[in-house]
């Protein structure tokens, strides 16, 4: 059994069922079968090599660090803990085995068919990335459909007032027996001068005296 689990050929297979299963976890709302064989293709990996004696204790460590840093990264800000859990995993393979080419060049086969089922995935089935999505916030607050960032009173545009206080050029004005915080055009206004309003923008409603 260990001699057939450290075959090159079944290490390529091993790999490369961990990274698909990995990819499909990836659109999938919660941990499911694709991320069990995923993970279980990679736990037959070191058990052939730690029963062969190529992987020891601190490999399995540092296996098993890679797969909690990148398990963390769901929860942390940023990209450094993931980075670092996939650097570990890589490594980990990496001294699991005797043999750096054959190891490299079975890397490299399993991301490729990883990449190639991912664009499946997103290209031919239409799928997305439900993992990352529940990580993002995509909604947006649009004016068409009732979200301001402020009252617009473009209701007052053309009214007249009269400042209740000094404009210089911001103050407050009474327009129809309301107080209006308003700024003047630029220039200085008298208290109880009379006022019109000439722009609105937004919360910034712009007057101008009245002569």
């Amino acid at each position: 059994m260990i001699e057939f689990l450290t075959n090159p050929v079944i290490i390529t297979v091993l790999l490369t069922i961990a990274g698909v299963g990995i990819v499909l976890e990836l659109f999938s709302a919660k941990f499911g079968i694709a991320g069990f064989i995923g993970v279980l293709a990679l736990i037959i990996f070191f058990y052939g090599h730690f029963q062969a004696g190529l992987a020891g204790y601190g490999t399995l460590l540092l296996f098993v660090a890679g797969i909690l840093l990148i398990f963390l990264e769901l929860f942390l800000p940023g990209a450094v803990s993931g980075t670092l859990g996939v650097a570990a995993l890589i490594l980990s393979l990496f001294l699991a085995s005797g043999d750096v080419l054959q190891i490299g060049v079975s890397i490299l086969i399993a991301i490729f068919f990883s990449i190639v089922v991912f664009f499946m995935m997103i290209k031919i089935f239409g799928k997305k990335l439900v993992l990352f999505n529940r990580m993002v916030l995509f909604d947006s607050a649009k004016k068409e459909d009732g979200y301001v960032s402020n009252i617009n009173r473009t209701d007052l545009l053309g009214r007249e007032g009269t400042a209740l206080t000094i404009l210089r050029p911001a103050g407050t004005v009474i327009i129809n027996n309301e107080r209006v915080d308003v700024v003047s055009e630029g220039g200085f206004i008298e208290q109880n001068a009379s006022i019109k309003v000439i722009k609105v923008e937004g919360a910034r409603i712009v007057v101008r005296e009245i002569e």
